[in-house]
């Protein structure tokens, strides 16, 4: 199985999701989003495939996030492509789907 995980090595959940697709075998893509940010239409996609909305990946704790408070879907995505700090994480994608994995298990159903 491939997978690819948009991850942060200095979070915790983000450690956790990655030893998970590790012990499952899968063969892993790595994404550092902080150093290779997802494009606009690339987290587009990935919240749809998910069923999620932009403000369900928006780190909410982040300064730049306030100010998105009222936004629109598109407004959250232009601010995430501008500045990814702003994209919660980990996403990880299988051909099974895309989970955000927060909780990190939330991943173990797209395995």
């Amino acid at each position: 199985m491939k997978a690819t995980i948009y991850h942060n090595p200095r979070c915790s959940k983000s450690r956790e999701a990655l030893a998970i697709l590790q012990d499952a075998g899968a063969e892993v893509t790595v994404v550092e989003y902080l150093k290779t940010p997802p494009s606009r239409d690339e987290l587009a996609r990935l919240y749809a495939k998910a069923g999620l909305s932009p403000r369900d990946g928006l780190r909410k704790a982040e300064d730049g996030a306030k100010s998105l408070k009222d936004a629109s879907d598109d407004a959250i995505l232009d601010a995430m492509a501008a500045d990814p700090i702003l994209i919660e994480r980990p996403l990880v994608e299988t051909e099974k789907g895309v989970r955000l994995g927060r909780p990190p298990e939330a991943i173990r159903e797209i395995l």
